[in-house]
């Protein structure tokens, strides 16, 4: 199966930091969810940087097997206008890519409720939204621009358990119907558990652990994952 993206030994330095990304390779198969877990200040973040261009890199290199991803955030209401219906939101993307009125308008209804919203959510502006609502939009947002690729940093944290089993299966329904492909990061390893199909461990810029879930999680072998696993089971 070919893959969606291809990182190979990516190093990565901040001025006045020194290098905060030693030697990462890694990949990630069409159709699969690879989880990204790791403490605060670890790598994480800025690996999804530089997978999306947003910062340069200095050794490795990064090969998109399929068009550009798209991010899903911890909390989208800051990249949502705000001025903005989410109607008109979801529409820019199809405006920029000079789809017909007729055909982004009925794009756009047939997104929004594919993520489970109504058509009168189309009129509301971001900030009449609950959390989970606008993250249901962050979603519609990266699909209606065909992403095939999907990051996801933290995409659930911010919300209530219930909501966020909410917003997990229907990431997990949406990946299963259009064979999306998601990078997903979290702190949480019993939402990495339920996530994913494979995770990478990372402390200090590196990949310290690599492996399926059910493995990795019954027979750690690096003694920081082994302290990551522990902290669930207190």
């Amino acid at each position: 199966m070919k893959s969606v993206l291809e990182v190979k030994n990516l190093g990565v330095s901040y001025k006045g930091r020194g290098r905060v990304l030693k030697n990462i390779t890694f990949s990630i198969k069409k159709g699969e969810i690879l989880g990204l877990v790791g403490e605060s200040g670890c790598g994480k973040s800025t690996l999804s940087k530089a997978i999306l261009s947003f910062i340069p890199i200095e050794e490795g290199e990064i090969i998109h097997g399929t068009k550009r991803p798209q991010m899903v955030f911890q909390d989208p209401f800051s990249s949502l206008n705000p001025s903005k219906t989410i109607g008109w939101i979801l529409e820019e993307p199809l405006r920029v890519s000079k789809v017909p009125k007729e055909e982004r308008k009925r794009r756009v209804v047939e997104m929004i409720e594919k993520v489970g919203l109504g058509k009168e959510h189309l009129k509301r502006y971001p900030k009449e939204l609950s959390g989970g609502q606008r993250q249901r939009v962050s979603i519609a947002i990266s699909l209606i621009q065909g992403a095939e690729f999907i990051i996801a940093d933290e995409p659930v944290s911010a919300l209530d358990v219930t909501v966020q089993k909410q917003i997990m299966e229907l990431m997990l329904t949406l990946q299963e119907e259009n064979q999306l492909s998601y990078l997903f990061i979290s702190h949480d390893l019993n939402v990495i558990y339920q996530m994913c199909d494979r995770v990478i461990v990372m402390k200090d810029g590196e990949i310290v652990e690599e492996g399926e879930v059910e493995e990795l999680f019954a027979n750690p072998k690096h003694d920081y994952t082994k302290v990551l696993l522990d902290s669930i089971m207190e």
